[in-house]
């Protein structure tokens, strides 16, 4: 507040009470008013870059200073928002989370996923920590991770090399008509390693050495690639048998999940959910009976079920799961159903979920909270 009142002080200056009489010299008059000018112009710039994110529209409190602050790295900033396509929350929400970590080179940060999830996961820290009505901060957290997903969907980021793909990437192959769920053991070396394919139940499917293959899988960015290979053999990697894949230097871009996903084991219990009356008078029922199982990839959006339980394609259930400390619970529909050894996998969109239960789900998926 100091060069604020300074500034205000100066600009209440009546300059005409400093008229040249006769003994006055014109070089004093004229360097005394250039000495003026310097010192509220000095104050207009420092005051220009103070300021934090304003607290309405749920965009996280103050935050810290940094090269984000500057004049010009703001409009960067805004430009990129803009580019993107951002709301006004969303840009203030970007604009706090660079702040906040003092980020100096925007545009490094936002082309660098790993750089990214830094400063939101600071951002997501100091939002959750802060005193405040529960409310308020989970709609934060909610503006917070709607601007991360945008971002992520934003990168151009690609993969040229099936060398840089990560290990315990789930992959699916295509070997004629079937289609085999596998991970990725190790890409280094002169092949990729993957699991022996198994059939449903659970012995190893051999595929002959020279076989051609498609392989599908998406990377941390949801970005889905395919490319094609062969079998050039068998080992053992870190203790596991291994199927060998020749490397690929064509990948094809094929799509983008809308959201980020996470492979898991977390226990859950399904509850078949069916519809009783009609019309205005329809309403959900939750069966009391439940089914069992283990959650084997999450997002905001849904999620994939490991269960012995036999599960009919576009039934409902509500799906009760336990993440950290926190009871978590959300209405999914089931899409599509596949077996697998001796459990059925299905895949569930989540028809309905809480605020609190989406950030919850969010900050396990981009690995935000302490888990």
């Amino acid at each position: 507040m100091t060069s604020i009142n300074t500034l205000g002080f100066l600009l209440q200056v009546d300059i005409t009470n400093f008229q040249m009489d006769s003994n006055t010299d014109p070089k004093t008059l004229i360097g005394f008013l250039i000495v003026v000018a310097v010192i509220v112009t000095v104050l207009v710039i420092v005051n220009s870059r103070k300021g934090t994110p304003g607290k309405k529209g749920g965009s996280g409190g103050g935050g810290g200073g940094g090269g984000a602050s500057g004049i010009f790295s703001g409009f960067t900033m805004r430009r990129i928002a803009r580019n993107i396509g951002l709301n006004s929350e969303q840009t203030k929400m970007l604009d706090y989370v660079l702040r906040t970590d003092q980020v100096a080179d925007i545009e490094k940060s936002i082309n660098t996923p790993a750089l990214l999830d830094r400063h939101f996961r600071r951002a997501y820290r100091i939002i959750e920590q802060t005193t405040g009505a529960e409310k308020e901060t989970q709609y934060k957290l909610a503006v917070l991770f709607s601007t991360r997903n945008l971002l992520e969907n934003s990168s151009t980021s690609s993969i040229t090399s099936t060398h840089l793909i990560k290990e315990e990437t789930a992959l699916v192959i295509n070997n004629g008509k079937e289609r085999l769920n596998i991970n990725l053991l190790s890409a280094k070396g002169d092949n990729l390693a993957v699991e022996v394919p198994k059939t449903v139940l659970g012995s190893q499917i051999k595929i002959s050495k020279g076989t051609r293959l498609s392989v599908l899988f998406f990377n941390k960015s949801n970005k889905g690639f395919a490319f094609e290979t062969r079998v050039t053999g068998y080992s053992t990697v870190a203790n596991h048998p291994a199927m060998l894949l020749a490397h690929s230097n064509q990948i094809r871009f094929l799509s983008q999940r809308r959201f980020r996903r996470r492979q898991a084991v977390i226990a859950c219990n399904l509850f078949l959910v069916y519809v009783e009356g009609s019309g205005k008078k329809q309403r959900l029922i939750v069966d009391k009976r439940r089914v069992q199982g283990n959650i084997a990839d999450i997002s905001v959006g849904g999620c994939s079920i490991k269960t012995i339980a036999q599960v009919q394609v576009g039934a409902r259930f509500k799906i009760e799961f336990n993440q950290g400390d926190m009871d978590l619970a959300a209405l999914g529909q089931v899409l599509r159903t596949n077996r697998t050894n001796m459990n059925t996998i299905i895949h569930v969109k989540f028809i309905k979920v809480s605020q609190k239960s989406m950030n919850a789900i969010n900050a396990f998926v981009y690995e935000y909270g302490r888990e």
